[in-house]
């Protein structure tokens, strides 16, 4: 099958729509465009239609919409056993907490230095840095943060427009640290009633938290309705553990 050629945009050109980007036939289903700028409202711009950059160094900037698209339902979060006996030793712990964009710049400085299998190199590279700390001074960006005894151990950082939650990055310097994170991030979505969150890529360790492949149609559809609902109210109260605790069937 001939694929259509690569769109190459210039700082202010419209991203084309999301069914034009390369299937599975190609050697990178999902790639939709390249060039462009990071700024905070081309950003703004790619994530409300269901776009992303992902790029490595030495290659422009490249414009991502897979299908199907990762997603995690809140509702689907697994809590395994074993980690929920973590959760429930550090939720009981004074000398561990959640913490929300008190490290926003740490954070995805160590997302860009984690090690990642079977990957060599990081795609968050300087220029993404600098634009996802923009997004954050915008109120566009977040982190949440797990600290044990006043140390940042772990965290992840996202996107959020209107109710719509774009997961970008973990890191961890401790076991189960970025899960911790992540389920913080889930219970304050089921707080809210935010329905799902964006996981872009299809990896076995998403898989295995519950997130599936949906249709990239869905999701567009429901990111749609997402970006323009009341803005999520970033915050977290040890409260919201409970009813993740009580909702979530555990897994062996």
């Amino acid at each position: 099958m001939e694929l259509p050629p690569l769109l190459w945009l210039d700082a202010d050109s419209p991203f084309p729509p999301v069914d034009h980007a390369w299937n599975d036939d190609s050697d990178a289903p999902g790639l939709l465009a390249a060039g462009g700028s990071l700024e905070v409202h081309r950003l703004r711009e790619a994530y409300a239609r269901g776009i992303f950059p992902w790029y490595s160094q030495g290659q422009p900037i490249l414009w991502w919409s897979p299908d199907p698209r990762m997603v995690l339902r809140v509702e689907d979060f697994r809590l395994h056993r074993s980690f929920k006996k973590t959760l429930l030793r550090f939720i009981r712990n004074p000398d561990c907490e959640i913490r929300l964009d008190t490290a926003f710049a740490s954070v995805i400085e160590k997302c860009a230095h984690a090690p990642r299998r079977k990957q060599d190199g990081t795609w968050i590279l300087p220029p993404m840095i600098r634009a996802y700390r923009d997004l954050h001074t915008q109120g566009l960006a977040h982190s949440v943060e797990t600290w044990v005894d006043g140390q940042l151990v772990a965290g992840l950082y996202c996107v959020v427009i209107g109710q719509a939650v774009f997961g970008e990055s973990m890191f961890s310097d401790c076991s189960d640290g970025s899960k911790i994170a992540l389920a913080a991030l889930v219970a304050m979505c089921a707080h809210q009633g935010i329905a799902q969150l964006d996981c872009q890529q299809n990896t076995g360790h998403l898989a295995s938290l519950g997130a599936r492949p949906v249709p990239r149609v869905s999701f567009v559809a429901a990111v749609a309705k997402s970006v323009q609902a009341t803005a999520m109210d970033w915050r977290f109260s040890p409260d919201f553990w409970e009813p993740l605790l009580s909702s979530t069937k555990p897994h062996a």
